[in-house]
Parts: structure tokens; sequence; C-alpha cells
């Protein structure tokens, strides 16, 4: 419940730890909800990379663009003084007014409609009512589940002042995604996708958290293929009509993260901080579309 005030060869911010979490946000029996909303076990995603026809791409493009509207919306909302629970609220709100669902409420039991990750929090963030302070760099993760498919993207912010280091981080990871994403196309290694992340962060003296990975995407949430962002030698190739998230995280110090007793919220256990970008890809026949632009 409390939080202290970090000032070292990482920069100048808070060090954050879980606040109180609130209940959660309904969503109308009118919502087209998947099968996780009520039993929180998702249906397994396909083991083998699928190839979506059409129709499916078209699904695709509409959830896709959605979460990246809604993602956009977030930025006219965040200032010093929020907290990520009303963060929460009013982009689950914006959410159903769109007929969609929120695709991480209760997904394994995850209590909210978003993630929130500040500072040295890398990921699944949960909102709470810590008001977010000037400096802090927050992470914040929108998937929707439109008409059956789920879109999947995620930006950082910067709230009021922050610090030279905090604004390098976000900068370099920006660059990290946008270089991944230049080289997809038909029958590129998806381990050069990791290999390029790692070269770039590796150059800017940054570390690839490697315990979170990107991932196929469509009816399902999470399926084939997983997406490593560090240096690896996965074999498949990339075929037209894929699609894929691809999410580095990046961070100051550690590699390492730490799950708290929630059991999502994970922190570097250095307390660095961490910045992530999120973009869903289709593989087309001459190269990428990246659906959440």
């Amino acid at each position: 419940m409390t939080y202290s005030f970090g000032h070292n060869s990482f920069g100048k911010y808070d060090i954050v730890r879980p606040w109180l979490v609130s209940g959660k946000n309904d969503v109308p029996a009118y919502i087209p909800q998947p099968s996780y909303s009520q039993t929180s076990i998702p249906d397994n995603g396909p083991e083998i990379s699928e190839i979506k026809d059409m129709y499916q791409i078209e699904c695709m493009r509409n959830s896709c663009k959605l979460a990246s509207y809604i993602l956009r919306q977030v930025n006219t909302l965040i200032k010093p003084g929020i907290t990520t629970d009303a963060l929460d609220k009013q982009v689950h709100d914006m959410i159903i007014g769109n007929g969609a669902y929120p695709s991480p409420l209760n997904y394994r039991g995850f209590p909210k409609s978003i993630c929130t990750s500040v500072n040295n929090v890398a990921c699944h963030g949960i909102p709470d009512n810590r008001p977010l302070q000037d400096g802090d760099i927050l992470n914040v993760d929108i998937t929707v589940y439109l008409n059956g498919y789920h879109g999947d993207c995620s930006n950082m912010f910067q709230i009021g002042e922050v610090d030279s280091e905090g604004k390098r981080l976000i900068t370099i990871t920006e660059l990290c995604l946008k270089e991944a994403i230049q080289i997809c196309k038909p029958n590129e290694r998806f381990c050069n996708i990791g290999n390029v992340i790692e070269e770039i962060a590796n150059k800017h003296n940054l570390s690839v958290i490697p315990a979170c990975l990107g991932h196929g995407i469509g009816t399902y949430f999470h399926g084939a293929p997983d997406i490593y962002h560090f240096a690896n030698d996965y074999s498949e190739r990339m075929q037209s009509g894929m699609t894929f998230t691809i999410e580095p995280i990046l961070s100051q110090g550690t590699t390492q993260l730490e799950i708290l007793e929630d059991g999502w919220t994970a922190c570097t256990i250095d307390n660095s901080r961490t910045a992530q970008i999120e973009h869903t890809i289709l593989i087309t026949d001459d190269g990428c579309e990246v659906l959440t632009f």
C-alpha cells in the first residue's frame, strides 16, 4: 500500500507497489463476451500458427482499429493526480460503449479491464487507487474483444515532467518496436524480431526482459506463434495471413522480475524502470500491416 522515492543511477521516480484495488466493472449482458468472462478459463489458442482468410482478417482489422482508437483517447485522460482505477473505469466505459468487451477482464481471473504498469512495474499492473505522480512513466495495455476477435496494443505515457533517463528508455523501446516491425514479411524467420530488438537494446545499454512474449491473436487472446523479443534461433517463418503481437519490454537494469502476491503484478527486482509498446501485426503478401496504427 506504500511506495518510496527513488533517485539513483536509473533516474528520479517513485518506486511503485500495489495500492487498493476496487471491485470489477460490470459488462452488460448484450455485449458479446469471450468464454472466460464467466469461468475465468480461456479456451486454448491454436498450437500451430493460424493462417487467416479475408473474412478473419477484416474482423481483426475492426477489433484492432477499436483498440488503437481507445488507446489514443487515454492521452486525453492522463494527468497527475488521476488514479489508474479511475482510468480503468473510463476506458471500460468507452469499450462497452463501442459494443466490445475489455479482453483482460476475468482472463484467468484478472480483476480489471486494462493493465496499467507504472515505473518499476514491467507488466500486468492492476489498476488501483494510487494517484499518478509527476515524473511517472506508465504503460497502458488495451485489448478489446469485438465481434468475436481480439485486438491488442499498448503505449507509454509520461506524467508531467519525466527525467531524461525515463524519456530515453521510452524512445529506445519505440525504436526497437519500429525496427522489428520493418523486417516482418513472408518467409522471414520469427527469431529475427528478437535479434533486432536485443541488438538495439544492447547498443543503448538497456536490457530486454525475456519472460514477456508476444503472441498469436484472433478469436483467441493468446495462441501460436510465441514471439521472443530477445536473441534466439526459433526456426518458424512468417506467412501471409498470420496475425501476432510484438510487445518488447526494455529495462534500465535487471532482466529479472518478481510476481507480487496478487499473482499478476510483475516488478523488476532492482526497482529499475521499464517501458513496453505493443502493436498487432498482419503478414501480407508483400510485407506487413500494422493493424493497431
